[in-house]
């Protein structure tokens, strides 16, 4: 688990990937996740929809092909555990891994305008995903634009499975 300082009472200070649902991964996607959080930590907007307020802790894992998001309080007081069609990510999440493996194959021995374009195209996907992750749980809990991209990356890692 990873923890922060709250930064008020619609955010998150922990967050947790249940190991069990993480695959073997690359150093690659190792060092995604711990950017993601990080910077996950360091500021979001996370607002369960009913709840008067946190911080919040947040644990993602897989279980019987649905994402999980369990949320708590900060103390461990458990608030609501949501769960989530995988299928609407599917798609999105083959193709985003299908380009960060491009992209790092191409940082190795392409020209700096191959890499720019790839990377771009990486981004494009990655907003992408970001949008259907606000679209998945607006009903559920709220968060901005730069929760959502990390949150669509901690969700990538949990379908990588090495």
């Amino acid at each position: 688990m990873t923890r922060a300082k709250a930064t008020g009472p619609f955010s998150l200070v922990a967050v947790t990937l249940d190991e069990n649902s993480i695959g073997r991964s690359s150093r690659e996607v190792d060092h995604e996740r711990a950017v993601a959080i990080y910077d996950l930590l360091e500021e979001n907007s996370f607002a369960p929809v009913g709840h008067e307020g946190g911080p919040y802790a947040l644990r993602l894992s897989i279980a019987e092909n649905r994402l999980v998001f369990e949320i708590s309080l900060a103390d461990g007081e458990p608030v609501v555990t949501h769960m989530l069609s995988l299928g609407p990510f599917k798609r999105i999440v083959k193709d985003y891994f299908l380009i960060c493996d491009s992209y790092y194959q191409a940082i190795r021995t392409a020209t700096p305008d191959r890499i720019e374009a790839i990377d771009m195209g990486r981004r494009a996907l990655h907003d992408e995903g970001s949008r259907i992750v606000q679209d998945r749980i607006k009903q559920k809990v709220i968060v901005d634009f730069d929760t959502a991209r990390r949150l669509f990356t901690l969700i990538c890692v949990l379908h990588w499975k090495g």
